[in-house]
């Protein structure tokens, strides 16, 4: 069987997230980014223009992907249509390598159906859940796993983003993006579960009045299997946070942490301290666009499939955030 040394890949959506994803996958030499495919009039007028260029292909027809004989497909479409276009790239055998933008589904149900086919097809598949690959959350990770902070008691962790700070309630705008939850919230969500473990909700308080999936903020309590409890506060419309920005802060036995995108602080009980800044971790990449982490998850992604290993996140590991979604969701109702 002859064994591809690049990877014919498509991408699914051509908004922000598409293009960023298309555009690293293309200065990568194991990549041959083959098609593109978006709905919009706009976009295809305009995108058709420039990619031809480069000798890539733009459609508007999901089911025209079929002529491409492609390896990978990126979903980077609006979280609504994940599932159906996934289901569809598997149905129609476009091909059995998935990479999907968070959330993967709009709900664990569809999340579960997702996981379930991608186990029949037997290729890679990813969610794109990128502050995994940020340095300085790798760097809490590894202080973990060494239990420098002993037993762990509690944690706060946080989403927070100004992208609606003075905007009406009745904007639509929350809601298109899935809300605070679904928007920024499920980053932090899925590095609670990658530093913790498993979660369950114990309560929900929504700051917001507006309905679960068109919330601007919330809160809510979680806990592990081993007892630890942690408290998530979200919002798209806190002050002086043009950019989104996630971080947590871990008690334990010996000492305290406070980590978020940029800077790590260890503080013992002891009284030893240490810090550790993005510069301080080897934060460099072949390509950079957007943050450093973005190329991380596609070379990982793009390894995986040509080395046939195992990735992560994978759909099962994504569809736990979906899950705990779901049950914000449940709780959160009148």
């Amino acid at each position: 069987m002859l064994i591809r040394k690049e990877l014919r890949i498509a991408v699914v959506g051509l908004g922000k997230m598409g293009l960023l994803h298309a555009s690293i996958l293309n200065a990568m030499p194991t990549v041959s980014f083959t098609a593109a495919c978006d709905k919009s009039t706009l976009m295809l007028r305009l995108y058709r223009k420039i990619f031809s260029r480069a000798g890539i292909t733009v459609v508007d027809d999901l089911d025209r992907l079929r002529d491409f004989d492609l390896d990978v497909v990126y979903v980077t479409t609006p979280i609504s249509s994940h599932s159906y276009v996934a289901k569809r790239v598997y149905a129609l055998g476009i091909a059995r390598n998935l990479f999907v933008e968070k959330t993967l589904a709009s709900t664990y149900d569809q999340a579960r159906d997702l996981c379930e086919l991608a186990r029949i097809q037997g290729g890679a598949n990813m969610v794109g859940y990128m502050k995994r690959f940020n340095v300085v959350f790798g760097k809490a990770k590894e202080l973990l796993l060494q239990e420098s902070l002993g037993a762990l008691s509690s944690f706060k962790a946080y989403a927070y983003s100004s992208d609606f700070v003075g905007d009406g309630r009745t904007s639509k705008a929350p809601a298109s993006r899935g809300g605070a939850l679904m928007d920024v919230g499920c980053h932090v969500v899925d590095l609670a579960l990658w530093l913790f473990g498993d979660l369950q909700v114990l309560s929900v308080k929504q700051q917001a009045q507006t309905g679960i999936g068109s919330e601007r903020a919330l809160s809510f309590g979680a806990v592990n299997p081993d007892g630890l409890e942690g408290e998530f506060d979200i919002s798209q419309c806190m002050e002086n946070y043009r950019m989104p920005e996630m971080g947590i802060s871990i008690l334990g036995s010996k000492g305290k942490m406070e980590v978020n995108d940029d800077r790590l602080l260890l503080k013992l009980s002891d009284g030893k301290s240490s810090t550790w800044y993005r510069h301080d971790l080897n934060d460099r990449v072949d390509f950079w666009l957007g943050e450093a982490e973005y190329y991380r998850e596609d070379k990982h992604f793009v390894d995986s499939v040509l080395e046939k290993h195992d990735c992560e996140p994978s759909f099962y590991t994504a569809s736990k955030v979906d899950c705990l979604i779901d049950q914000v969701r449940q709780r959160g109702e009148p």
